[in-house]
C-alpha cells in the first residue's frame, strides 16, 4: 500500500504559479539601465520563467493607456529608472506607484537624480535658451520654444510634457520600496534584484523596505590598492595628465581626485581596476547624508586644507588657493550623481531684474 501511494503522490500534477507582473519604465535617462537588464544574459530566461512583463516601453509597444486600465497594485513589481525631468515623468510615476505593489528606484538617476540631475545648475529658460537659440547650429532669432499645447491647421490639439526647472529623484514624486544604484547598475547587482524578485514569486517575501542593492560599506574596502593615510597631496591631477598611474598605489595619493572613500561599494571597483577614479555612481555609503559634502572633506583633509590651523601644510593661502582651482568643475565632480538628492538640490538662480540689471 505505501508503494502505491508513493507512485499516486509522483502523479499528482502540481499546479503552475501564477507569474509575477513586473513593469519596467524609463523616464530621464540614457538608456543604460534598460540595457543593463539584458546584460544578464541567459539569465533573462529566469525572469521570463518567473514573471510577466507588463509595460516596458524601449523593447516592447505598450500604451499608456493599457495601464491605466489596469486595476490599482495588479502590477507586483515596477523597475523605475530615470530622474523625474517633466510632467510626463511625474504622471507615469504617480501611475505606476499607484499600479504596483512594489516600486524599485533603478539606476542612479533614479535613485540620486544622476546625470541628468545637473541640470539642477540652471532652469528652464537658460536650458532653453542654449538648446534653441545660443546654439552655433540653430537659426531661431524669435526664440520659439516648445509650447505644451498647439493647435495643428486640421485643428487638432497637440501636447508636450511641461519641461520644469527642476530635476528630482524617484522618492521626491512618489514613496520608493528599494533602490538598485549604478550608472548603470552592474550586472552582480542585477543579479541580486533578479534573487528578490525570483524570491518574491516564489515566498511572496521581500526585503526590508528601504533596503538597497548593493553593499554598506564604501568602495575603499572594496579596493585593493595601497593608501598612505598620513600623505598629503600637493597636486591634482586629471587621469590624462600622468604619463603614468601606478595600480597598485591609491589614486587619491597619486593625486586623482577618487570618490570612493565615501561612495557606497558594490560595483566591483571596476573604474578603478582600469585606472579611473570613481565618480560615485552608487551614491553615498549609508553613514553619509550628503555625498558631495563628506568627499570634499575628505578631500580637504588629503590636501591639508580642512582646518585653517592645518594650512601650513601645504603653504600659503594663495597656494592653498591655487591648489583648489586645480578641480575642474567641483559640482560637476562632487555631485556628479547626486545633486537633485543632496542637502543642495540646486543651485538657486535669481530672476533677472527688469531692464537687464
Amino acid at each position: 500500500m505505501g508503494e502505491e501511494k508513493e507512485e499516486e503522490k509522483k502523479e499528482e500534477k502540481k499546479e503552475p504559479k501564477e507569474k509575477i507582473k513586473i513593469a519596467l519604465y524609463w523616464a530621464a535617462t540614457c538608456g543604460g539601465c534598460d540595457i543593463a537588464t539584458l546584460d544578464i544574459d541567459e539569465k533573462i530566461l529566469d525572469v521570463v520563467n518567473i514573471a510577466d512583463i507588463v509595460l516596458w516601453p524601449v523593447a516592447m509597444d505598450f500604451k499608456y493607456e493599457d495601464v491605466e486600465k489596469m486595476e490599482p497594485k495588479s502590477i507586483d513589481v515596477c523597475l523605475f529608472n530615470g530622474a523625474v525631468r517633466n510632467s510626463e515623468h511625474e504622471e507615469i510615476a504617480k501611475m505606476l506607484r499607484e499600479k504596483s505593489k512594489v516600486m524599485i528606484a533603478f539606476g542612479s538617476c533614479a535613485c540620486f537624480g544622476g546625470i541628468p540631475g545637473l541640470g539642477n545648475v540652471a532652469n528652464r529658460e537658460q536650458i532653453f535658451k542654449v538648446a534653441y537659440k545660443d546654439t552655433p547650429s540653430t537659426v531661431n532669432p524669435e526664440f520659439v520654444t516648445p509650447q505644451t499645447e498647439m493647435m495643428t491647421n486640421g485643428g487638432e490639439k497637440l501636447t508636450l510634457p511641461d519641461f520644469w526647472d527642476t530635476v528630482k529623484t524617484l522618492d521626491q514624486t512618489v514613496d520608493v520600496d528599494y533602490y538598485v544604484p549604478g550608472c548603470p547598475p552592474t550586472v552582480d547587482r542585477v543579479l541580486d534584484a533578479v534573487g528578490i524578485l525570483a524570491k518574491y514569486a516564489e515566498t511572496g517575501e521581500l526585503p526590508p523596505k528601504g533596503a538597497v542593492v548593493a553593499f554598506d560599506k564604501n568602495l575603499c574596502d572594496e579596493c585593493e590598492r595601497k593608501r598612505d593615510e598620513e600623505k598629503k597631496i600637493k597636486r591634482i591631477y586629471r587621469p590624462h595628465e600622468l604619463k603614468e598611474i601606478d595600480p597598485e598605489k591609491c589614486l587619491l595619493d597619486q593625486g586623482i581626485l577618487c570618490m570612493g572613500l565615501a561612495t557606497r561599494g558594490g560595483c566591483g571597483a571596476r573604474c578603478i581596476n582600469a585606472n579611473m577614479p570613481c565618480r560615485g555612481c552608487y551614491g553615498p555609503s549609508p553613514e553619509i547624508k550628503d555625498h558631495g559634502a563628506a568627499v570634499l572633506s575628505a578631500i580637504a583633509s588629503i590636501l591639508g586644507v580642512e582646518d585653517e590651523t592645518e594650512m601650513i601644510d601645504v603653504g600659503t593661502p594663495e597656494e592653498v588657493e591655487e591648489l583648489l582651482n586645480q578641480v575642474k568643475d567641483p559640482l560637476g565632480t562632487f555631485y556628479r550623481f547626486t545633486l537633485p538628492g543632496s542637502m543642495l538640490k540646486r543651485v538657486i538662480i535669481k530672476p533677472e531684474k527688469e531692464g537687464g540689471a
